[in-house]
């Protein structure tokens, strides 16, 4: 589930968002070059892994902001419920992207062992690595927070891509550390191979959510908290709900209940309560929450139901 902490203003939390982002993209680039040049004095099939990452970060990055800006747009007339699913298809085009690096890293890996391996210059090799490893670290770190803060999937995504690239640039490290100390040359591929099936796992959970998101899929403690806050509201004045569903959108959530008054009550007071109830189940969850309620009779419910399900058959 996607909670957040933010504060402030939505065009104070997008700014920021927006910052975060274009931070993110400068950064994909400075890495590129550096293990791109690292790549090149050495020859390693490890380094190479890493290097991939960040061509493969570019891409997910640049379609990242671009899903970031969408996702802020306005609800139009072709697109009344507003844009903010865009987050699930940038989740899943970034965790895509990630397994295709990952087999690209595994077969790049293969090859280079299978022809023979030539590897110079690692000690160069290493510190760029290592400044590289570092950066990503505290960037991807950074990302996340941003994105739990603000309630936004595609921070929260593409930082957990920049931990992921963080994370091979440090196996890249061990592996030619081992190189240099051992003089074994097949620990660079073995690890740029174990490398890529952690990368890979990551590419696969991100598409996964990105599915559950898009296909509306429930989620145990999101229900918990707000059936809690209903049961407080509605008890604290002697009313029922049923019918609770409810769905994340990519930065909010949707919700929406029946609730149950009894018969004879005036529509201005129903109306007031409903509005408290919506009220508190809104200061409940720090992300934005739109609420649709339903009112109806307690009196002879099941049986108007009833009667109406029945007339459709």
């Amino acid at each position: 589930m996607i909670v957040s902490t933010r504060t402030g203003n939505p065009l104070q939390s997008y700014s920021r968002q927006r910052l975060a982002m274009g931070l993110s993209l400068g950064i994909g680039f400075l890495m590129l070059g550096g293990k791109t040049y690292a790549y090149v004095l050495t020859g390693s099939a490890a380094i190479l892994s890493d290097a991939a990452e960040s061509v493969v970060h570019v891409f997910a990055v640049s379609f990242a902001a671009f899903s970031l800006w969408l996702s802020h747009k306005p609800p139009d007339p072709s697109h009344p419920y507003g844009h903010e699913k865009i987050s699930f298809f940038s989740a899943g085009f970034e965790g895509a992207m990630i397994v295709i690096a990952a087999l690209y890293i595994i077969y790049e890996s293969i090859a280079k062992w299978i022809a023979g391996l030539e590897l110079e210059n690692l000690e160069t090799g290493v510190i760029f690595t290592a400044a590289a490893g570092a950066v990503n670290g505290v960037l991807g770190t950074y990302l996340v927070w941003q994105g739990k803060r603000h309630g936004s999937i595609i921070l929260i995504a593409n930082g957990k891509h920049v931990l992921t690239d963080s994370w091979t640039s440090f196996a890249v490290i061990g592996a030619l550390v081992l190189v240099l100390w051992t003089g074994w040359l097949p620990f660079d591929p073995i690890v740029a191979i174990l490398a890529a099936l952690n990368i890979l796992w990551s590419g696969g959970k991100l598409i996964r959510q990105s599915i559950g998101g898009l296909m509306d899929e429930g989620d145990p403690m999101l229900e918990k908290i707000i059936r809690k806050a209903l049961d407080d509201e509605t008890g604290r004045r002697g009313l029922a709900y049923h019918e609770l569903r409810y769905r994340q959108s990519g930065t909010s959530i949707w919700v929406e209940f029946h609730l149950l008054f009894a018969r004879g009550s005036l529509l201005e007071d129903a109306h007031w309560k409903a509005t408290e109830i919506e009220a508190a189940l809104k200061s409940t969850l720090p992300v934005a929450v739109n609420v649709i309620t339903h009112l109806e009779p307690v009196e002879e419910h099941d049986e108007v139901h009833q009667r109406i399900e029945s007339g459709r058959e």
